[in-house]
């Protein structure tokens, strides 16, 4: 039923409805998705918004005089006012608007890091991470000469805080860490971690894609200074995401890209950057996308963040219990905390085979190595079975998932 969601419902399948991709049969077989990790489907608002913007508002935003422009722009700059409402940022010029998690961490890597880093300087990951939050510190390290260190893990997936808090040296000047692991679902004690860096004089970015679509946000409480999160994660459009940053920290970093809409001068002597946050929006952006964005922000406003991670939690509970009740199953990340993802093996089962058998029975789920091959290296593994869950899951979509590994352990006995 597609409701307004002002108050959230006792039932939580009743939003399976809001979600038409859910409504399909796949190789004879009702739909049960479990890869919301990936890219989370899309409700009807989502959809509709995007369809509305491209049926009667399309044209270019904040350039136009036209009715058309008007609509756009005030739809477009809505979405962001939205976002920043649902994170609690102190500014709306503090969210910067970008392709995704990952153009949020490559722009804070080359406009914040590499004006001023420096050989000796070092930049604090985990091993946790995602392929995003690897890839654009090493490639700023071999551009500034800094170092790239690394913080071990346990053997349940959890960050060692000692170790971690032993290499945040003087040295340090950034430390990049994921609010929840894409991979194992282990959620980090951010505040604990943020509350040490500070201690140190740390900058901190935290990588929540897999944070903000699962639990309520509240960037000014975390103590964060940097918050990059993707749009289609929270049930947005593809294409879509937001760097949060601190307005004094935005304000004294270059721009990333040169372009239209980010300036407001050009002569061939200088140019005159535009203020806070368009100056890091250079051209056209993903308009219909970034309005689809907005709409995913007010339907899970409406369902509200608390009631998603009590929905989540629960399931994800009876999901880890289903599983491991399974002959031949090793759950890979047995974190204390975790979010709605359970990676997996099943036997001497590789994990693609197994992925292609649940397949045909109707079952998405995520293999391979998650954007996380430092990790799986960690375990000694290729790569893993991995089910994530949205809020449209529920304990049928965990029965079938069991029961299509119970004929996959049949069918490689």
């Amino acid at each position: 039923m597609n409701l307004p969601h002002s108050q959230p419902v006792a039932d939580f399948s009743d939003y399976r409805d809001d979600f038409p991709a859910l409504q399909q049969s796949v190789n004879g077989q009702p739909l049960v998705y479990l890869d919301s990790a990936a890219s989370a489907q899309q409700p009807n608002a989502v959809i509709e918004a995007v369809a509305s913007y491209q049926r009667e508002d399309h044209a270019n935003v904040h350039r136009g005089v036209h009715t058309l422009s008007h609509r756009a722009t005030e739809s477009y700059e809505g979405a962001r006012d939205k976002l920043c409402n649902f994170i609690n940022a102190s500014s709306r010029a503090e969210i910067v608007l970008t392709s995704g998690t990952t153009e949020s961490i490559n722009l804070v890597a080359q406009s914040f890091c590499r004006p001023v880093l420096k050989p000796g300087d070092q930049i604090l990951i985990t091993w946790l991470e995602h392929h995003s939050n690897i890839v654009p510190w090493q490639l700023v390290c071999e551009q500034t000469g800094a170092e790239l260190i690394v913080a071990p893990i346990n053997d349940r997936g959890e960050v060692e805080l000692d170790a971690l808090y032993e290499l945040m040296t003087e040295r340090v000047k950034l430390l990049g860490i994921g609010h929840v692991s894409n991979a194992l679902g282990s959620i980090n004690p951010l505040r604990d971690i943020i509350g040490h860096a500070k201690q140190a004089g740390i900058t901190v970015l935290v990588d929540g894609a897999q944070g903000v679509p699962h639990m309520s946000v509240d960037v000014q409480s975390l103590g964060c200074d940097f918050y990059a999160f993707s749009g289609h994660k929270m049930f947005g459009p593809t294409g879509t995401g937001i760097l949060w940053g601190r307005e004094q920290l935005l304000e004294a970093m270059p721009p990333y890209q040169g372009g239209g809409d980010m300036i407001l001068e050009v002569s061939f002597e200088q140019t005159v950057f535009n203020e806070l946050p368009y100056k890091f929006e250079a051209g056209t952006p993903n308009i219909s996308g970034v309005i689809g964005l907005g709409a995913a922000v007010d339907y899970l406003s409406g369902i509200g963040m608390d009631s998603v991670l009590e929905h989540e939690k629960s399931l994800h509970a009876y999901m880890v219990t289903q599983l491991a009740a399974i002959e031949g199953i090793r759950l890979v990340g047995t974190a204390e905390n975790q979010a709605s993802v359970q990676s997996f093996l099943l036997n001497d089962i590789h994990p693609h085979d197994l992925g292609t058998i649940l397949d045909h029975q109707g079952v998405a789920i995520r293999t391979g190595h998650h954007c996380a091959m430092p990790l799986m290296q960690r375990f000694g593994l290729p790569g893993t079975a991995r089910a994530s869950l949205g809020l449209y899951n529920d304990r049928d979509d965990i029965d079938r998932l069991t029961g299509a590994l119970e004929k996959a352990r049949q069918v490689f006995a």
